[in-house]
């Protein structure tokens, strides 16, 4: 017959049953060590340095074909290169204006007529270099035609060897849409998570993630409607990344102005969009964010100009700096300008220096309208829009 256990090793059993229940305590983690926390938080603030934002130029081979058939180009690596060349060798005085480019997988491993990297003609004017990382949108089984975004297999490896050829920065694009029953939770947890997941393996391989949960503009909704949408995509954005951990001083944050869908019957003011984009960013980004690279989403080069501003000039609590991650509103003018021709190729590095500095300008709230033109209103919206 068993002796029954005495009182002390009773005790020691409950102890030792409690040590284990509380072993995996969820609010014991590590942050990265503190020599990359500080690459991480001054590459983060030199792209978000007053005045200066983001060229994305990371348009896929499909996506860059579409911009050259628009002006009578084959696409071809040949002539993708030439208008990248275009846009990496215009006056070192755009790194005033430009403090980073989001490249490519083939454009980070082009060179120049003379035999000069890509990335050191970035280097050269100040330009801090960065990578587009994820794969592309795909369906969302079982919601009503939304998606996630892919890539993440591979995604440790292929950021160490970006870092190892100069990249410092990347980009990551998720997708949410507004309609009567989405953005759905289910798209909302998992884009979330996806991005999370995203951030922190760039984190651990010394890159600085740009976390993208774009709200398309597609749809009749109101202001108010995308304000709404915006700040609940947010909070589920910066849960996640808590759970996950990351290092925020070592992030940007690349999200949607709010406008209202670009089938609303009425035309809201700049005055309008910066106030809602600005209430939904102080009710869901933490301060720790070093800053906000906007995405310009199909609006017209002159109008992502001028709501860029107007969010800057919105009075409040604003702890990030607000600026610019644009591709279409910054190339859309240059490309029509060059069309292929060598002889336009100045004329088209003119254009890309006015762009820039307008939203430099409308990056600390300074913009004066002198980059406005016929040719910048007309509307880049593209439904669905895919990189």
């Amino acid at each position: 017959m068993k002796r029954p256990p005495s009182n002390a090793r009773m005790r020691q059993a409950i102890d030792l049953r409690s040590t284990n229940a509380a072993s995996p305590m969820t609010t014991y983690f590590s942050y990265p060590d503190p020599c990359l926390q500080d690459e991480l938080r001054k590459i983060a603030n030199a792209i978000v340095a007053p005045g200066k934002g983001i060229l994305a130029a990371d348009e896929s081979v499909g996506t860059m074909g579409k911009r050259l058939q628009g002006i009578g180009l084959e696409n071809t690596e040949e002539n993708r290169r030439k208008y990248r060349q275009l846009l990496f060798t215009t006056d070192k005085k755009i790194g005033e204006h430009i403090s980073g480019v989001i490249l490519f997988h083939e454009t980070l491993y082009q060179k120049a007529d003379n035999g000069t990297p890509f990335v050191e003609l970035l280097k050269e004017r100040g330009i801090i270099p960065g990578i587009k990382v994820d794969t592309g949108v795909v369906p969302l089984m079982g919601s009503e035609e939304e998606g996630t975004t892919q890539g993440l297999d591979d995604l440790g490896k292929r950021c160490a060897q970006y870092k190892k050829d100069g990249c410092h920065f990347a980009k990551w694009r998720c997708v949410l849409k507004i309609g009567k029953n989405t953005p759905s939770y289910q798209a909302m947890l998992e884009n979330a998570n996806v991005l999370a997941r995203y951030a922190s393996i760039c984190q651990m391989n010394g890159l600085v993630p740009i976390v993208e949960p774009e709200v398309l503009p597609d749809g009749d909704h109101d202001l108010d409607r995308a304000q709404k949408v915006t700040e609940i995509v947010l909070a589920f954005v910066y849960k996640a990344l808590s759970d996950h951990h990351i290092f925020l001083e070592g992030t940007l944050l690349k999200p949607n102005m709010v406008t209202g869908g670009m089938s609303y019957s009425c035309k809201y003011s700049p005055a309008d969009v910066g106030k809602a984009t600005v209430t939904a960013l102080q009710r869901t980004v933490p301060a720790a964010v070093p800053g906000v690279t906007f995405l310009s989403g199909g609006q017209s080069e002159e109008e992502a100009t001028v709501n860029l501003d107007a969010i800057n000039k919105q009075e409040g609590k604003k702890p990030w700096a607000l600026t610019f991650s644009y591709g279409r509103a910054l190339q859309a003018s240059v490309l029509k300008v060059w069309g292929g021709k060598d002889e336009n190729i100045a004329a088209a590095q003119q254009e890309l220096m006015k762009r820039a500095k307008a939203n430099s300008l409308a990056a600390t709230g300074k913009y004066d309208g002198s980059a406005a033109a016929e040719s910048a209103t007309q509307s880049l919206f593209v439904p669905d829009h895919k990189y």
